[in-house]
């Protein structure tokens, strides 16, 4: 079944460096991304990213050298490898959190939050933020949270504008899913470029503790 130890060896090293170069944690490293290919970001708002374009390629190259290490059975193990590859990274982050990690670096986070804005007044939203935290660790963690605007947004605050009455203080209990709802009124009097109201999904912040920060 094996044609070439060398080729394997060489697929599963290159594997690993593809990893390493954008493992998803402590940060959200897809936030952003435009294009994407597997577990790599392409490109952003800036233009393209040479360094999910490396990794890319990297990708391709250990999938090849896979393919002319075996003998038989190539389709399967490519698709195999491909899915172990994606989830993978996830397994590993939720085992870390819930054995090693402490304080913000325990929290997860789905990425299916999302806010709705609605116009009371010339100068004033009613915003509503929805989302899921969840602490993996023994002990309760605190932390403050600032939300984070869109990519796609060019210039224009949206998700940013419930920081008007922020930032929000949130305690969650050890082992714990905390479901947390937010509701202000906003005032944009002195904010030049904002939406005026509709709805955002996929919502991103930023969680602090004392020195650490995470994006999610």
């Amino acid at each position: 079944m094996i044609r070439s130890k060398v080729a394997l060896i060489s697929s599963a090293i290159i594997l690993c460096i593809c990893t390493y170069l954008f493992f998803p944690f402590p940060d959200n490293v897809m936030l952003g991304s435009l294009s994407t290919f597997m577990t790599f970001p392409i490109r952003n708002q800036d233009g393209y990213i040479v360094l999910g374009i490396i990794g890319s390629a990297l990708f391709v190259i250990a999938m090849i050298l896979l393919i002319i290490g075996l003998k038989k059975y190539h389709f399967r193990t490519v698709l195999i490898v491909a899915i172990v590859y994606g989830l993978l990274p996830q397994i590993l982050i939720t085992f870390y959190q819930e054995t090693l990690a402490s304080g913000i670096i325990a929290i997860s986070y789905d990425g299916n939050g999302k806010c709705n804005y609605d116009s009371v007044s010339e100068d004033l939203l009613k915003g509503e933020c929805n989302f899921v935290l969840h602490n993996h660790s023994n002990e309760v963690v605190s932390l403050e949270l600032e939300f984070l605007d869109s990519y796609f947004m060019d210039g224009i605050r949206m998700e940013s504008l419930m920081n008007l009455a922020g930032p929000y203080s949130i305690t969650i209990e050890a082992n714990h899913k905390k479901s947390i709802q937010l509701n202000e009124l906003l005032d944009v009097s002195d904010v030049p470029k904002h939406i005026e109201g509709g709805t955002s999904f996929d919502i991103h912040f930023k969680i602090i503790d004392d020195e650490t920060t995470r994006t999610l």
